[in-house]
């Protein structure tokens, strides 16, 4: 039995009929916005109009996370559909009636639309229970924003149990209202972290060979570890390091004991994420050695990569170019950003795909985390489209 939703209902009509309400939904979250791990009154709000809409079954696998599950009519595949729900803590610079009310804390990544795009598709999708083969289950999830992100937890408490595939949307600046931006395998790097202290001696700043320099051995290491992706990676892979902090001193007549240095790593193949940090040690090494200075180095192991899969992603794909039209659609390059979307895609197959919001006539031009970041809400009918017509198309593949 095959089902096709777009020749049997008006998708635009639907999603027209509603479109006031996700609006709504997304305004009120911008307004009240919650940080990683702390989402409680979010969560409330989710869980009270996921129950409003009747014939879903709704849990909470940890304190500050939402599952829904909308079990078909008809046997078939389980289909997990995603969004995350975190604020940042930034200070809202947009003078707009529905600005945050929160000091220092903002939606400054789109996650109130991505929030408001799901319980919209949920929303739908009820009203289909009997076209549906298989089930859906709809992933409120907490803590993107923070490592080790809310994605993992939410696995540990066995919320991917029985999912064959699974898809996740962001909202993006990056591409005008209208378009979908979506690729086949990488689309997000990994993200790790690390933490080096060097250790000299101190002493006075006009007595220089007195002492190992910290300040001075520190910045040969950041020189030369710019040299790990140009001379250690082959040019055709892709990674990033970027050195982000570093601190040390207290006075200005006063070469200091030790320094920290802070920074990120970037990278999609295994072999080169679990490579880097070796190369890292081997620089620092090499040059505190030949100082006589000491070091520590901590090195986090963040998000995976973001790796979507070739048959999920495709079927994303014609989704797109039915409701889109292919000119709308756009095969981008992998992006070094992260996403703990990628703790998912470790259980199951699935594709994580960009909504395009950006609208330059508006000044919705800002970039994500930044103070004034906006999203064009006409993006979120684009959404929740692709989400209920995706979702019909995967269970009937």
């Amino acid at each position: 039995m095959k089902y096709d939703l777009l020749s049997e209902l008006n998708l635009d009509a639907l999603v027209g009929s509603i479109n006031n309400e996700v609006i709504g939904w997304r305004r009120y979250l911008h307004e009240n916005p919650e940080l990683s791990f702390q989402e409680e009154r979010t969560a409330q709000f989710v869980y009270d109009k996921l129950n409003s809409f009747g014939g879903l079954e709704i849990s909470r696998p940890t304190k500050t996370s939402i599952v829904a599950r909308l079990i078909g009519s008809h046997s078939g595949k389980v289909l997990a559909i995603r969004a995350d729900m975190d604020a940042l803590p930034i200070q809202e610079e947009n003078e707009i009636e529905f600005s945050s009310k929160k000091d220092g804390i903002m939606h400054a990544c789109g996650h109130d639309g991505h929030t408001a795009m799901l319980l919209g598709t949920a929303k739908l999708l009820c009203s289909f229970k009997e076209k549906i083969k298989g089930e859906i289950r709809f992933i409120f999830q907490h803590a993107e924003e923070l490592p080790p992100g809310g994605a993992i937890e939410m696995v540990n408490a066995g919320v991917l149990d029985g999912v064959d595939l699974i898809i996740g949307a962001h909202l993006t600046s990056n591409l005008e209202t209208g378009k979908i931006g979506l690729n086949y395998g990488p689309i997000m790097a990994g993200a790790d972290m690390f933490k080096l202290t060097i250790f000299g001696e101190g002493g006075h700043a006009s007595q220089p060979n007195q002492t190992i320099d910290p300040i001075l051995i520190g910045t040969e290491v950041v020189t030369n570890l710019q040299h790990i992706v140009s001379r250690k990676i082959d040019p055709i892979d892709t990674a990033v390091i970027s050195v982000t902090q570093f601190n040390g001193g207290t006075a200005v007549n006063v070469i200091p004991n030790f320094v920290t240095i802070g920074g990120s790593v970037r990278s999609f193949k295994p072999e080169i994420r679990n490579n880097i940090p070796k190369l890292i040690e081997q620089i620092v090494k090499g040059i505190t050695d030949a100082h006589g200075a000491k070091y520590e180095i901590e090195y986090h192991y963040g998000y995976s990569p973001v790796i979507n899969d070739e048959v999920v992603t495709s079927l994303i794909d014609k989704t797109v170019c039915e409701l889109f039209g292919e000119e709308n659609r756009e095969l981008i390059k992998p992006i070094m950003g992260s996403e703990d979307f990628s703790a998912f895609l470790l259980e199951a197959p699935g594709s994580y795909f960009f909504v395009g919001a950006r609208n330059e006539s508006k000044g919705i031009v800002y970039p994500h985390h930044h103070p004034k970041f906006n999203i064009d809400e006409r993006a979120l009918k684009d959404g929740i489209k692709i989400f209920v017509q995706g979702a019909i198309n995967i269970l009937n593949h």
